[in-house]
């Protein structure tokens, strides 16, 4: 490759590495808090009552475990005991390593006026994704 073309590959690689770089950096993300009613932003003095959130679907890896229960029986189909229900001894449960695919994380759920969350605006600032909530290290 002659020499002329080196030097146009290194420019070109070097423009489009900054070009990248801008673009990750520029992403707006920022701290906000779950409300009563919406979503607090710290950087935007008005609360935003409608807000999306990001829903994460993944592969679960589980390790071979066990567990030590007990076992009732009889129980009706949502596992409530019935009238002379009587438990086991303490059994051991052992659990083969699994995998299962398509397992939705639905922390949204679990969200409460409180929690602090990662957002990020989009839409040139209409609208807010939440990504997922934030906790500090000790907790």
């Amino acid at each position: 490759m002659p020499d002329s073309f080196k030097k146009l590959v290194t420019t070109l690689e070097g423009r489009l590495s900054g070009i990248a770089a801008k673009s990750i950096s520029g992403l707006p993300s920022e701290l906000g808090t779950i409300t009563a009613s919406g979503l607090k932003l710290d950087s935007f003095k008005y609360e935003i009552p409608d807000y999306l959130v990001a829903e994460w679907e993944t592969k679960l890896h589980l390790p071979a475990f066990f567990l030590v229960g007990t076992m009732t029986t009889p129980v009706d189909m949502d596992g409530v005991p019935q009238g002379g229900a009587i438990p086991s001894q303490r059994t051991r449960f052992d659990f083969a390593e699994a995998e299962i695919e398509d397992v939705r994380l639905n922390w949204q759920a679990g969200m409460k006026p409180g929690d602090r969350v990662l957002a990020v605006p989009v839409n040139g600032g209409r609208e807010v994704v939440v990504l997922c909530k934030v906790v500090s290290s000790g907790d």
